[in-house]
């Protein structure tokens, strides 16, 4: 990519007036669903799904129909896995909100995992948990898995840009970032304002070939807002 392109988002970014991150491979290590999938003895079979969703292969809700149903989490197993598993922070990330937020920029996770999941690092980040936009799972009364809520945007594809769209709409963002891995996150963009692709975790070539700005560590962003 061009210097001068880097240059302008760089420019962009000094000025941001929210930021919006994905979660899996972006704010932590891991691939949550995967992860949920090893804990229930069921890793390898749904691992194959996710590599097919994230690089655009498959429709996103199918790809999460077709991996919960091999999974089928019970309540008490997420609640396991939530105390059990605890997800490791991407290096920097910690930092990079807490820059954020002491610039009085509001921070938003938008995922296409699970908000059981995210609440727990949301409230490690001192993020607002109002500001989490990620799935719902059901579980029946008996606590046996019942599904996903349909409703949620972040369950189809396109679902981040529409959450996006909410968000600008609702507060007059101008200059809203998205920053993440995955293709979802890219094609995020318009209509946020900027994207970043990040690559600390997982490099996706698809994503780095088309991102203005790739970064694979968050000091670089830390160090151009300081």
């Amino acid at each position: 990519m061009t210097g001068s392109m880097t240059d302008t988002i760089k420019d962009l970014w000094r000025d941001a007036d929210a930021v919006c991150f994905d979660v899996d491979s972006t704010v932590i290590q891991e691939e949550a669903i995967d992860e949920v999938a090893k804990f229930c003895n069921k890793g390898s079979e749904v691992q194959k799904l996710t590599s097919s969703a994230m690089s655009g292969k498959m429709d996103f809700r199918e790809a999460l129909s077709a991996r919960l149903q091999i999974i089928k989490p019970s309540l008490q197993q997420i609640r396991n896995f939530i105390k059990d598993r605890p997800f490791n922070l991407t290096p920097g990330i910690k930092e990079l909100v807490g820059l954020l937020q002491q610039k009085k920029i509001p921070v938003y996770l938008i995922s296409g995992g699970f908000r059981g999941l995210i609440g727990p690092i949301a409230i490690e980040l001192s993020i607002p948990l109002q500001h989490i936009h990620a799935n719902k799972l059901k579980f029946f009364l008996n606590g046996d898995y019942a599904g996903f809520d349909e409703k949620e945007p972040t369950s189809k594809n396109g679902g981040k840009a529409e959450v996006i769209q909410m968000l600008k709409e609702k507060y007059g963002y101008t200059k809203l970032f998205m920053i993440g891995d995955g293709i979802t996150d890219l094609e995020a963009s318009p209509p946020a304002d900027a994207f970043i692709g990040f690559g600390g975790n997982v490099v996706r070539e698809e994503v780095k070939s088309k991102s203005k700005w790739y970064v694979e560590s968050f000091q670089e962003l830390i160090d151009t807002l300081q």
